[in-house]
């Protein structure tokens, strides 16, 4: 490359990274954070007041994940023909109006029906960013992409948790929902003014810029051309064998992601014996943790090109570590920091998984793709909870841990049963470069 290209090059990333990720990022946080504040409301007084027993515990918590699906499909259709920007910037208007009303609810069932509606107004939410992302971000780079935005998990962990003890212990848990509603109306004006959808609509960047990122990802487009099935109907996107494949792993990792997520208040509430305050401060360690997983994992998989191996490795540390939490038991601090391992591998496959469907189908069939595997792979996240839950009003909660542990084990086996073309190189950046210049 030539200094020119060299200059072109540095100048798009840094562009792109400041851009168009912050925004998505926090309104994913802030999504997150009124999904799982429920996990900290529970032990604060919620199950208390409204008497709640551990399986409605758990049917409240996963409940949110059978209203997730409706949207799934719908929300990465919009993406890839509309505007992800309008549709999230509705969600947001949804997500605060719900959160405030929760916390006004006085029985479980306004409680569960809200949980539900919730599910409803997140569900296309995923999938509209990872296609947003795959509109700015080459594959070279999308493992990072993807894995920066799921970061939300950690991050919004790392703020929930401290500020859910705080609000609880200060006031009670019903302004714990009605301030974190307020928050997601005031990320409602970041998201509006900041945010573009594709290239072709940012008038921030520089037409030459543009051609460059236009081509490169419409290269990336030929290359799978004629390979995969262009129609993205729900029938063709359901008849394809991988698809399933994609959706059982994502299945069962998100019983293990949400499992420990929404019970790990409670756990560690009976660990340590401590009141909601403490609780949220040693929540404070496992999302930390995830942060660096998540990065770590995503950019040696980003280095190599290897998706498979990088998604199964995360997996199966996340389950040991669930093993190991409960066998340490008796020993508080080992046990501890075996929840702290599991938050290190929490997210760490996420951002690796989600490349997968980009480099299998076409921009028209991996939309739809995005929010089938989303939509019915987090069934998940209601069977996880729901299931602890049962397993511990009817057998004790190690046995609902060792539930999480085995459906992470079956996960990562899935990962090694993914097809070999999940691992396919890319051209590198400069030889994109320089076609994309050519094409231009």
């Amino acid at each position: 490359m030539n200094i020119e290209q060299n200059t072109l090059l540095d100048k798009i990333p840094s562009q792109r990274w400041l851009r168009i990720i912050p925004p998505i990022l926090i309104t994913c946080i802030i999504s997150y954070m009124d999904r799982v504040n429920i996990a900290f409301a529970m032990p604060g007084g919620m199950d208390e007041e409204l008497g709640i027993t551990a399986s409605m515990a758990g049917l409240a918590g996963g409940i949110f994940f059978i209203g997730y699906l409706f949207l799934q499909v719908p929300g990465g259709k919009i993406a890839v023909h509309g505007s992800g920007k309008k549709f999230i910037g509705w969600s947001l208007v949804a997500w605060a109006v719900i959160s405030v009303l929760t916390g006004f609810v006085s029985n479980q069932y306004e409680l569960l029906f809200l949980r539900f509606a919730l599910g409803v107004s997140e569900g296309g939410m995923l999938p509209v960013v990872l296609t947003m992302i795959s509109n700015w971000f080459p594959d070279k780079e999308r493992g990072r992409a993807n894995a920066i935005v799921i970061m939300f998990v950690p991050i919004a962990g790392i703020i929930t948790a401290p500020l859910s003890g705080w609000i609880i212990s200060v006031l009670d848990w019903r302004w714990l929902f009605i301030i974190e509603g307020i928050m997601s109306a005031a990320v409602l004006l970041l998201w509006m003014l900041t945010i573009s959808n594709r290239p072709e609509e940012a008038r921030w960047i520089s037409p030459r810029e543009k051609a460059w990122l236009i081509n490169t990802l419409r290269q990336e487009q030929q290359a799978i051309a004629g390979k995969e099935v262009k129609n993205a109907s729900l029938k063709a996107v359901l008849s394809d064998r991988t698809m399933w494949q994609l959706i059982s792993l994502n299945f069962f990792y998100q019983i293990g992601i949400y499992g420990y997520t929404l019970w790990l208040p409670t756990i560690l509430k009976e660990l340590t014996n401590s009141g909601m305050e403490k609780v949220g401060m040693l929540a404070i360690l496992p999302y930390v943790g995830a942060m660096f997983g998540m990065y770590l994992f995503s950019t040696l998989s980003d280095r190599t090109g290897k998706r498979k191996l990088f998604v199964f490795l995360p997996l199966l540390g996340f389950a040991m570590c669930m093993f190991l939490s409960v066998t340490l038991k008796d020993y508080m601090w080992w046990s501890y920091a075996a929840l702290v391992g599991c938050g290190f591998f929490l997210q760490s496959a996420a951002g690796v998984f989600w490349t997968i469907p980009a480099k299998l189908f076409s921009a028209e069939m991996a939309g739809g793709a995005r929010g089938v595997i989303n939509a019915l792979g987090n069934l998940g996240g209601f069977c996880g909870p729901y299931a602890v839950g049962v397993l511990i009003t009817y057998y004790s909660k190690d046995a609902g841990v060792y539930c999480l542990a085995l459906s992470l084990a079956i996960a990562a086996v899935l990962a090694l049963l993914l097809p070999s073309k999940c691992d396919q190189p890319t051209k590198p950046v400069s030889q994109q470069l320089d076609e994309g210049q050519a094409t231009a």
